[in-house]
């Protein structure tokens, strides 16, 4: 296959995983982004070596680019599964073809996460003039929801009022894919909503928007003022441990497995559509047992010769 029949390919491509596949908007982008890289690349080598090449071959050459200039292989990995995902599409399509990708091994790191007395911290203990915000009761409704909850950043920033149920304390979170799910959210969580919603999203509400998390200008919020937030949080924790929504998601699945949840039911909770993403928690949980056992085991084991 030569470029401009792939290229043809590639639109078609990008709207079958928009329409029929329908994956998350972050998925579409990436593989977007992936797929205008490596044609680009193509193009300008083609047009410099002043030769012709064909699709494999071509996709050998970026791969062998990619890796002289030293980029990550997670990167890697996810632009191989982009181009994975491209060959299924073309043998639906009848185009027998062999890209022969191979994933690289990428050594797998724990997530990290902020411990109970860190969270209680951040959300009791530091007070509103200390944390230096212009919407202080925004923003620890904001921690405390991703905590409750632990919903993902761009899961948080779509929850409209409409999707809460304060008697039942549960809120419908739409998440990849357009799946939607159920969360719980406690007692304290409800009132820091309440007060939020009461005060400082009632001031900024002039557009009438029907998100729950509004900016000061009342616009819906953006992940990447989330994470502006979270980075003020950030800088008060006295270990300055970085936070991040990723990490308040992860501190929110350790402590629930720590305290007895089951794994099948935080998977729901998680949103998950596999059980072995969700079992990497349990890795965690096991290694905090083990720090606890020996902090706190009064039957002191010591090697003996």
């Amino acid at each position: 296959m030569k470029y401009k029949q792939a290229l043809q390919h590639k639109s078609d491509f990008l709207t079958y995983l928009d329409v029929e596949r329908n994956v998350s908007i972050n998925t579409y982008k990436s593989y977007q982004y992936d797929l205008d890289q490596f044609f680009d690349f193509w193009h300008s080598f083609e047009k410099n070596k002043k030769i012709t090449l064909p699709l494999p071959q071509a996709l050998q050459k970026f791969f062998m680019d990619l890796y002289g200039k030293r980029f990550q292989k997670s990167s890697i990995a996810r632009k191989i599964a982009c181009f994975k995902s491209f060959e299924k599409y073309l043998h639906t399509c009848n185009i027998a073809i062999d890209l022969n990708l191979t994933t690289p091994k990428i050594e797998k790191k724990l997530p990290t996460y902020l411990t109970v007395d860190e969270i209680n911290y951040l959300l009791d203990t530091l007070s509103d003039q200390e944390l230096g915000s212009t919407r202080p009761i925004r923003d620890k409704t904001i921690l405390e929801t991703l905590y409750a909850t632990g919903i993902r950043c761009s899961e948080l920033c779509n929850i409209a009022l409409t999707d809460i149920n304060f008697d039942q304390q549960t809120i419908m979170i739409t998440g990849k894919g357009n799946k939607q799910r159920i969360v719980i959210f406690g007692h304290k969580a409800k009132e820091r909503l309440l007060e939020y919603i009461q005060t400082e999203r009632a001031q900024d509400n002039k557009k009438k928007n029907n998100h729950l998390f509004l900016s000061t200008h009342g616009t819906t919020i953006q992940e990447r003022s989330v994470q502006k937030i979270l980075k003020l949080f950030s800088q008060k924790l006295p270990s300055k441990k970085q936070i991040t929504p990723h990490k308040i998601r992860h501190s929110f699945a350790t402590h629930l497995l720590n305290a007895g949840m089951n794994l099948r039911a935080l998977q729901e909770l998680l949103g998950h559509s596999s059980l072995a993403t969700t079992e990497k928690y349990t890795h965690i949980a096991t290694k905090d047992l083990k720090e606890l056992y020996v902090k706190y085991n009064p039957l002191k084991i010591t090697k003996t010769d």
